[in-house]
């Protein structure tokens, strides 16, 4: 591990759509001192921002090019078309790529989805943005194809989203430059990871708690502890045998 000096803050990158806001929590409770700054970075940029060392680390969509950059996969995101409320495909569930076959599917400059080969018919230009692109959704220009993520965070009220099942998924991640992996870094993996604050892996661990001292025992001559007879033993540690100390029962009534 490099980087043993600890910074005065920690910089946290995020790419539309990633909301950072559970980890940043748990960052605050257990490294109050350590002032956490989050950056939004678009999807073009967030790589560069990394390499420039203007983030400590950050939230992409992968995939990330693992020369100069380590990446731990968090989770797939659910891949929706969106369209206008009065479209068909708002009166079903799910679609797939198929029934999008008579729209304009928009295809934004900053896509995150890895396609092959994109569904329905092709817009004459590419909008710059995905913002761009729900404009003219809209504007029933076309449709969108995105992760949930985005659609909610470009929600309109005259806009719905539907899933769509043969589609590509959009897959998030934490990255962070491979050669700057602090101190700092490793306490933020070990948040996404879910690791508790008294893990062997991390360097913040809470004070273990006070263990209650054992009464002390009382010595075996004399005056030791009462235990339960042993079997076989009366009640004041006679034989159980006839002899001295035989079990008493109730007195028989005289006639």
């Amino acid at each position: 591990m490099t980087g043993s000096e600890a910074s005065p803050s920690f910089r946290l990158a995020y790419v539309p759509g990633v909301t950072p806001s559970k980890w940043v929590r748990i960052w605050n409770e257990r490294l109050p001192d350590v002032p956490l700054t989050l950056v939004p970075v678009s999807v073009a940029d967030v790589y560069d921002v990394l390499r420039r060392g203007d983030a400590d680390a950050g939230f992409v969509r992968l995939p990330v090019d693992r020369a100069d950059l380590s990446a731990i996969p968090l989770y797939t995101e659910t891949t929706v078309v969106v369209v206008p409320k009065d479209h068909i495909v708002s009166a079903v569930e799910e679609v797939s790529a198929e029934d999008l076959a008579d729209d304009i599917v928009l295809h934004p400059l900053d896509d995150t989805l890895n396609w092959e080969r994109l569904p329905g018919k092709p817009a004459l230009e590419r909008p710059a943005t995905t913002a761009d692109a729900v404009e003219l959704v809209a504007a029933g220009i076309g449709v969108l194809v995105v992760p949930q993520s985005l659609a909610r965070l470009h929600h309109r009220k005259d806009l719905t989203y539907r899933p769509i099942t043969d589609a590509p998924e959009s897959r998030v991640a934490l990255s962070w430059p491979e050669d700057a992996t602090t101190d700092l870094v490793e306490d933020f993996i070990g948040i996404v990871r879910g690791r508790t604050v008294n893990s062997t892996r991390g360097r913040f661990q809470a004070p273990a708690a006070a263990q209650p001292k054992p009464k002390p025992r009382r010595s075996d001559t004399g005056g030791g502890a009462r235990g339960k007879p042993a079997a076989g033993k009366g009640a004041r540690g006679g034989s159980g045998s006839s002899k001295g100390g035989a079990k008493r029962g109730k007195p028989r009534r005289r006639s």
